[in-house]
């Protein structure tokens, strides 16, 4: 049977495609990677959310095309019940997938004013008063689950769809120096430690394409 194929974009600018790479590899999908260059125009109007609806990440398997990366996690949560991409209890579930749809839908103020840029850090960064609002919102999201769920990721013992929708909001604070307190500092450091999490970084690093209006410090 041929592997599955996974679309994606710029490691280094491409958070969607981080959420859609990282629930596959939660997932232990055998796929391979179909990379679209961030110089694309099309891809280019995705990153800088000028695109009317986002088409990547894209997900081909046994003859299905997947697209929207909330339908990509509840697609190989069917496939893959047993690797636990949704929480098991219906309380969690439920809980899961509404923080997951905030993050899918909102923070629009966040992703204009810090866009991901994985190579990038900006310390001491000037946060706009709009986005302080958004992340307040996530800092509260993070510690409601920890503390609800144990912990050391969102709902208890091991990474799942929610993980994978905030990890681009990790690389986020971490390029831009925001301030964190102390739980969710370690949530930060226990995301960037999952081992699908440095490879992707590792190749983020490696990129040699920029996209000139996300190399501003605005």
């Amino acid at each position: 049977m041929p592997k599955a194929i996974l679309t994606i974009s710029s490691r280094n600018y491409g958070a969607w495609a981080l959420r859609g790479w990282l629930m596959a590899k939660l997932a232990k999908l055998d796929f391979t990677e179909h990379v679209i260059p961030p110089d694309d125009p099309a891809m280019k109007a995705e990153i800088l959310l000028l695109a009317s609806s986002m088409l990547v990440p894209s997900l081909e398997h046994q003859g299905l095309k997947v697209w929207d990366t909330l339908a990509i996690g509840e697609y190989l949560h069917e496939i893959k019940p047993k690797a636990g991409l949704l929480p098991a209890e219906i309380g969690a579930r439920a809980h899961c997938r509404a923080i997951c749809g905030e993050m899918h839908s909102g923070f629009s103020s966040l992703r204009s004013a810090l866009p991901m840029n994985i190579k990038a850090h900006f310390p001491k960064y000037k946060v706009w008063s709009r986005a302080q609002g958004d992340i307040a919102r996530i800092l509260e999201i993070w510690k409601e689950c920890l503390a609800t769920y144990g912990g050391p990721y969102l709902f208890g013992a091991h990474p799942c769809m929610a993980d994978a929708m905030y990890a681009p909001v990790v690389t986020r604070f971490l390029t831009y120096d925001v301030a964190l307190d102390p739980v969710c500092a370690a949530y930060c450091k226990t995301i960037m430690a999952l081992p699908a999490m440095k490879e992707w970084v590792a190749a983020a690093q490696l990129e040699p394409e920029e996209i000139d209006e996300l190399e501003a410090e605005f």
